[in-house]
């Protein structure tokens, strides 16, 4: 595992060069081990669905690194969501209607997208590098559990991505996905997990 700024920098440039040539990752987020891309392109949204096996009615959520980013993506954005945001202890993803500026395969039937304002290190340098939201979907195969640790990822998981982040890979500590709420028309609230 990179320990000195200079390891992870070279992590994330080499993360960067593949996002930016239309390439999947595995990375660390700051729940779980998630595969990525450039959330803009289209057939890398369209190679996760397929190394998950994920239907492609079911939306992937994006992060990014500021309230900037959020608002480039929200072009309207509750009152309610930036309260939400505030007040969340845990990693809180917000499913927010209207998105705009990503590939059409990442939104819902009725237009939303779930978005998360990452505040881990790797994520959240890797994000601003990039200047555009990154696909988080767990690191797994559909319909299996989300691996807990770097150790818990399959095979077909590490071997379908272009390139594996080595940044976390030691991390043993137990994650859990992120807490997930939509909101709706006139500030409804609604607990998804």
């Amino acid at each position: 595992m990179p320990t000195n700024p200079a390891d992870i920098s070279t992590d994330i440039k080499e993360a960067l060069e593949c996002l930016e040539k239309g390439g999947i990752i595995l990375y660390p987020t700051d729940t779980i081990w998630g595969i990525g891309c450039d959330a803009r392109n289209s057939k890398a949204v369209e190679r996760i669905y397929k190394l998950k096996q994920r239907a492609d009615n079911k939306s992937m959520l994006v992060l990014v690194n500021n309230e900037r980013a959020l608002e480039n993506i929200v072009p309207e954005i509750p009152d309610i969501a930036w309260q939400l945001l505030e007040a969340a202890v845990n990693p809180l993803t917000v499913i927010y209607d209207n998105a705009v500026g990503v590939a059409k395969e990442l939104l819902g039937e009725d237009g939303s997208l779930g978005i998360r304002i990452t505040h881990e290190r790797f994520s959240n340098e890797l994000c601003k590098r990039l200047r555009a939201p990154l696909v988080s979907t767990s690191a797994n195969i559909s319909g299996c559990p989300s691996p807990a640790s770097f150790k818990e990822i399959a095979p077909e998981i590490l071997n379908g991505v272009d390139y594996v982040v080595k940044f976390g890979q030691n991390d043993v500590s137990q994650k859990k996905p992120s807490n997930i709420i939509k909101l709706g028309a006139g500030g409804q609230i609604k607990i998804i997990r």
